[in-house]
């Protein structure tokens, strides 16, 4: 099985685009990882879940906050294939890459109200605020385009929250 195989289906997913009173963008250093690859927070939808209700409880899994209210999301769902070598271990071989809806969630907390060591399952190790331009440069390259297309689609959201 490979990222190509079109039997297997895409995985139902949120992102979350956390955006702070500066304009800029919530990033997090995966822990599982030695190399460089930030992200901002992203998860699966349960079974049954709305997507709204599935970004605030990824948003409050990985940053430990649900501060935030949402102003924009991606019309459409957006879709990522998983590198091969991926495919064939995460979420058990199962799916191909994820189906997304991205949120721009205004962030209504202070930084203190972040608390990744807080979590029950850490996925960050370390977070900081950058701009969502700056943010392609820093992600798992098989994310580039997602990225790249979420900017295009929600850049100007992003941009109106420090308006």
């Amino acid at each position: 099985m490979g990222a190509c195989d079109e039997t297997r289906p895409y995985r139902l997913g949120v992102g979350i685009i956390l955006v702070n009173r500066t304009g800029q963008v919530f990033a997090g250093q995966r822990i599982d990882t030695d190399q460089p690859a930030w992200q901002m927070p992203q998860g699966g939808i349960e079974e049954g879940e709305d997507p709204r209700a599935a970004a605030f409880r990824e948003l409050r899994e990985e940053t430990g906050t649900d501060k935030a209210e949402i102003i924009a999301e991606t019309a459409e769902w957006v879709t990522y294939d998983l590198p091969a070598a991926v495919s064939r271990t995460i979420w058990g071989g199962r799916y191909r890459g994820q189906k997304q809806k991205w949120y721009v969630m205004r962030f209504t907390g202070t930084d203190a109200d972040i608390t990744l060591e807080d979590v029950e399952m850490p996925e960050f190790s370390a977070w900081r605020w950058m701009t969502l331009e700056a943010l392609p440069a820093h992600v798992v390259a098989f994310k580039r385009d997602l990225y790249h297309h979420i900017i295009a689609e929600l850049g100007a959201a992003v941009q109106a929250v420090a308006l």
